[in-house]
């Protein structure tokens, strides 16, 4: 009997052991926007192991540098050589950014999409596509052949989540996906109540602008806005922008050149680094341009910050079963309106702090860091049950035609820009 009570035990620790196992699943992230894999790595039970691109200019300062791994190369051959030698390490993977869709659809992997902006409102396969919130100018110059790869890339993903339901209508435009929306996981672990004080004086109430110098944020609006302003304030502006397009940086030059005497530019800073300025400051300016709340909208909020951020009234979130229109003001873009409610937070103290309270309680509601990453675990468990593996297994042939016929396609491209450069 002794024995075989032994044997049962064993045979019980195998069971659990490999029960452990399968609640820890193992996930592969290929590419990051705005630190989105690397905060929901730091809550999950499953294990996310991320590999980003070298991303060029701010984010190499703003993106989160702590347990990920970069890839050394920008060259499509050698990225999709790494995640074929490691693939089969993993049990899902979750693909973001345009490049890294493509790398996954390259790599025959069954793969998540996680969108969480210009991946979905600007796809790279559509032609002369714009950002919608952005300038009139195209934001890729691919060749048809390229367009059909990303199109492809898009379209085999075996599920699709979004972070907002903000993000569907401009789904709906190309894709009939299955939809899942995640919702917003906080770094909590940094934006929180135990900042260290930031060692800097302060001279008159102090606004913080995090927000890149970029259209889509409204930085016209703003600028426009703060001419108007009859309080005395300071603007403390992170000097940051995009330059995906030679038009955003015309624009971001040009604002920093004329920017309103209010404004004090400001390096780019580590997420750490900047949650001791939402600290230090005693209002936060938004985005004024989608009339949707960004990160930095829900990072003040959290820090209990006044939010002056423009809302769409139309667009309202579902928390607990009702519609709920966002708290933050203005209800509209118009310099005048966002000059008016500006004064309003320096001035009136009952009205600031109002608005400071109803945009925490906002934000508390519908960014929560526990829920969202029991959301993603099942997910990843779902994805595994039904695929049971991390690649596709189509013929070895078939995957060597797909990246050479894309290879081909991206140096042919390269060649005929270059000699159009020399001409």
């Amino acid at each position: 009997m002794k024995i075989m009570s032994k044997r049962l035990q064993q045979k019980n620790n195998k069971i659990q052991d490999y029960n452990s196992k399968q609640r820890r699943l193992r996930v592969l992230a290929i590419g990051d926007l705005t630190n989105n894999i690397a905060t929901l790595k730091k809550f999950v039970n499953s294990d996310i192991h991320l590999i980003n691109f070298s991303w060029d200019g701010a984010s190499k300062i703003i993106d989160d540098q702590n347990d990920i791994e970069f890839f050394n190369t920008d060259k499509i051959s050698e990225i999709v050589q790494k995640i074929n030698s490691i693939k089969n390490e993993y049990d899902v993977t979750i693909a973001m950014s345009p490049t890294g869709i493509l790398v996954s659809y390259l790599a025959d992997l069954n793969y998540i999409i996680f969108f969480v902006g210009d991946d979905i409102k600007a796809p790279p396969y559509i032609k002369d596509v714009k950002d919608p919130y952005a300038t009139n100018e195209s934001l890729y110059k691919f060749n048809n052949i390229e367009r059909i790869f990303y199109k492809k890339a898009y379209d085999n993903a075996v599920a699709t989540v979004l972070i907002d339901d903000e993000l569907e209508p401009y789904l709906r435009k190309y894709t009939n996906h299955k939809v899942r929306i995640s919702g917003y996981i906080m770094d909590t672990q940094i934006f929180n109540d135990n900042i260290e004080p930031l060692d800097e004086k302060k001279e008159k109430f102090t606004f913080l602008s995090p927000q890149r110098l970029d259209p889509g944020k409204g930085i016209d609006k703003i600028w426009d806005a703060l001419k108007l302003c009859k309080s005395d304030f300071e603007v403390l502006q992170i000097k940051w922008y995009n330059n995906r397009i030679p038009e955003e940086i015309k624009l971001a030059k040009k604002w920093i050149d004329e920017k309103p005497k209010q404004v004090k530019f400001i390096p780019t800073m580590k997420k750490e680094e900047l949650a001791r300025y939402y600290d230090f400051a005693d209002g936060v300016i938004g985005q004024m341009q989608s009339g949707f709340q960004g990160y930095v909208e829900k990072e003040a909020s959290l820090l209990k910050k006044p939010v002056i951020h423009y809302v769409n009234p139309n667009h309202k979130y579902i928390i607990d079963g009702k519609n709920i229109q966002p708290p933050f003001l203005p209800n509209s873009s118009e310099p005048k309106e966002i000059a008016r409610i500006i004064d309003k937070v320096v001035e009136d103290d009952e009205f600031r702090n109002r608005l400071a309270k109803e945009g925490y309680e906002y934000i508390k509601s519908i960014t929560d860091s526990e829920k969202i990453s029991k959301w993603w675990d099942r997910l990843f468990q779902e994805i595994c049950t039904e695929y049971e593996k991390n690649v596709k297994n189509s013929s070895g042939i078939n995957l060597k035609v797909r990246l050479w016929t894309y290879l081909i396609a991206n140096r042919l491209y390269v060649r005929k820009f270059r000699k159009l450069l020399k001409s």
